[in-house]
C-alpha cells in the first residue's frame, strides 16, 4: 500500500517512516471526536479570466457544497472523517493552509472541489484542462498524478517555473495525489506554508499517510 502510492505519485519518502505516520493517523481516526463540516465558506473575487484569484477580496455569497454534494448522513459522514485530517494535519505540522479536492464532474467540466480545509479562503473549484495546469500545480497534480513539492517558491519562479499565487505569504508547497483501488488519481491534496523548506521528510511522510486514507471518505 505505502509502497504502491510512493511508486505511483513518483516521491521519494522512506517506506518505513510513511508507514510509522499511517499507523498514528488510524490511531488518530479511531477516536470519536466529529468536528463540524464547512458547507459553506466564503471565497476569493477572480481575477479576469477567472485564472488568478483577487487575494483579499472577497464574494459577497459564500460558496455552497450542497450545490455539488447531497446534504445526507452519508455524505455527512465522509466530510466529518475528512476534516479530522485536515485537523490532524494542522495539529501535527503546524501547516498554514491544507486542502483536500476530490475530481468532481461538474456543469462547466471536470473540476477539483474543495471538500475540506483549513487557512485562509481559497477558490473552491479548479477546472481540470491542460491550459489551467500551466498556471496551478493542483491541476498539474491531478492530471499527472504525481506530487510536487516546492520547497522555496521564490527560486521556484526565478528558475522559469509556473505558480498559481493564492496568497503572496505562501512559501512552500506540497501538492500531492490521491488514488482510488484502480490506481486512478480521484482527487489531490494541497499544503502550504509560510516558510521555506517546510516540507520535509517528516512532514511528507505524514501527509502521503493521509493520502493513502483519505480515498476512503471520498464522496
Amino acid at each position: 500500500m505505502v509502497s504502491s502510492y510512493l511508486s505511483l505519485a513518483q516521491l521519494d519518502v522512506p517506506q518505513q517512516l510513511v508507514s510509522s505516520e499511517l499507523t498514528k493517523l488510524e490511531s488518530y481516526l479511531s477516536n470519536n471526536d466529529r468536528p463540524a463540516i464547512n458547507w459553506e465558506y466564503q471565497i476569493p473575487e477572480l481575477g479576469e479570466g477567472g485564472a488568478c484569484s483577487l487575494f483579499g477580496y472577497l464574494q459577497e455569497a459564500p460558496f455552497k457544497l450542497t450545490d455539488y454534494l447531497k446534504q445526507d448522513s452519508h455524505t455527512t459522514e465522509k466530510l466529518t472523517q475528512l476534516q479530522r485530517i485536515v485537523n490532524y494535519v494542522v495539529e501535527q505540522t503546524g501547516v498554514d493552509w491544507y486542502g483536500i479536492y476530490q475530481n468532481t464532474a461538474t456543469d462547466e467540466g471536470a473540476q477539483l472541489l474543495k471538500l475540506a480545509y483549513f487557512g485562509a479562503p481559497s477558490r473552491p473549484l479548479f477546472p481540470l484542462t491542460k491550459e489551467f495546469a500551466a498556471g496551478s500545480n493542483n491541476v498539474q497534480v491531478a492530471l499527472s498524478a504525481k506530487g510536487r513539492v516546492i520547497n522555496n517558491v521564490e527560486q521556484y519562479l526565478a528558475a522559469g517555473g509556473e505558480y498559481y499565487t493564492c496568497d503572496p505569504k505562501v512559501k512552500a508547497e506540497a501538492c500531492l495525489p490521491l488514488f482510488d483501488e484502480q490506481n486512478n488519481c480521484v482527487g489531490i491534496v494541497d499544503g502550504e506554508a509560510f516558510n521555506n523548506d517546510f516540507f520535509d521528510q517528516q512532514t511528507l511522510a505524514l501527509l502521503i499517510a493521509c493520502c493513502i486514507k483519505i480515498p476512503h471518505f471520498l464522496v
